[in-house]
Formats: C-alpha cells, structure tokens, sequence
C-alpha cells in the first residue's frame, strides 16, 4: 500500500481520537444536524469495523452481516476496530479489489476515501464537543485531492448539504469543509 496514505490514514485515526477524548455528552448534537455525537461516532466506528472484511474480498452486505454489535463503551469499540482497520491497511496490497456498495475500486483508492471520511468526520466531533477544530495540513491537502476534483458529483449525490461558497483565498481547511457542506466559520 502507498505509504504516504497508510501515514494519512494513521494521522486521521490519531486526529479522531484526539478529538474523541474530549467527548462529555453522546448526545450533544454534530454539525450533521441528523446525528448526535452518539450517532457520529457509531458512524466512523462502523466504518472502520468493515474495513478488515471489504479489504479481505467481502462485499458491504457481508462485511455487515458479519461484524460484531457494537458495545455501549464507543471509546473502546473505536480504539479496537481503528487499530484493526490500521493493521489491515497495513497489509493489504494497494491494486487489490474492494466491493464497495455501487462499485469495486482498488484497496489504494478506498484507503483515501477512508482517509478522506475519517477526517472530515474529524471535524465534525471536533465541533460538536468544542475541541480543537484545526486539522492536521498535511492530512486537509491531501483529503482536498480527494474531493476537490468529485466535487460536482458531491453535490449531486446528496450525501452533503450543499457547498458553502467561500472566496478562493480562504484556507484549504476551510474550503475542503465547505465543499462537504460544512461552515468553519
């Protein structure tokens, strides 16, 4: 695997649970006006919880049918599965096929958009539990070469408010928010 984005993929891991330390109330409300940090939480831990099975051949069906209830202790359940997912990374070869929902892409192409989600949902706990909202640079320029060239199908696929229009010369940070549909400001 590349490993400039197994170091990414490492960062964004650290940068979640940085933020997931500061946690007092699960049920406080994110920046995603539909999820609580609760749900937030139990989103990237889900994530991260299919990662070993979708990079060892399973499709999303079976990565769900076969991964364990998570338990009450979100803390635990995230510091077990991110390292499984990291160990997983760390193994799997970067041409591999990955059966994602609409598509199979390369094991290289899911780790950035894992890389990608992981940080952006950074952010958002990050907001949510009043902690250090600042991102990590290295890890903001590479998500953005994530997004920035998909972002008229980001748009249009309706898994993001709509962008928030910021001038060109606002910070990368800023930007990469606004074009997931999320005001830093």
């Amino acid at each position: 695997m590349e490993s400039n984005w197994i170091a990414l993929q490492q960062q964004a891991h650290q940068e979640f649970s940085a933020r997931l330390a500061h946690v007092t109330s699960w049920d406080a409300p994110t920046p995603d006006s539909d999820w609580t940090v609760r749900e937030l939480v139990r989103h990237v831990v889900r994530g991260q919880q299919s990662v070993p099975r979708l990079l060892a051949g399973r499709s999303v069906i079976e990565a769900r049918l076969t991964r364990a209830p998570l338990g009450s202790d979100l803390q635990a359940e995230w510091d077990t599965y991110s390292a499984l997912a990291t160990a997983a990374w760390s193994e799997a070869p970067a041409d591999a096929p990955v059966r994602l929902a609409s598509e199979t892409v390369t094991a290289a192409e899911y780790l950035r958009e894992q890389v990608a989600e992981v940080t952006i949902h950074t952010w958002d706990l990050a907001r949510a539990v009043s902690a250090d909202e600042s991102l990590d640079d290295e890890l903001v320029a590479a998500v953005w070469t994530v997004f920035e060239p998909q972002k008229d199908a980001l748009e249009a696929s309706g898994l993001f408010a709509p962008p928030v229009p910021l001038p060109d010369d606002a910070p990368l940070q800023s930007r990469l928010l606004a074009l997931t549909g999320r005001d830093a400001r």
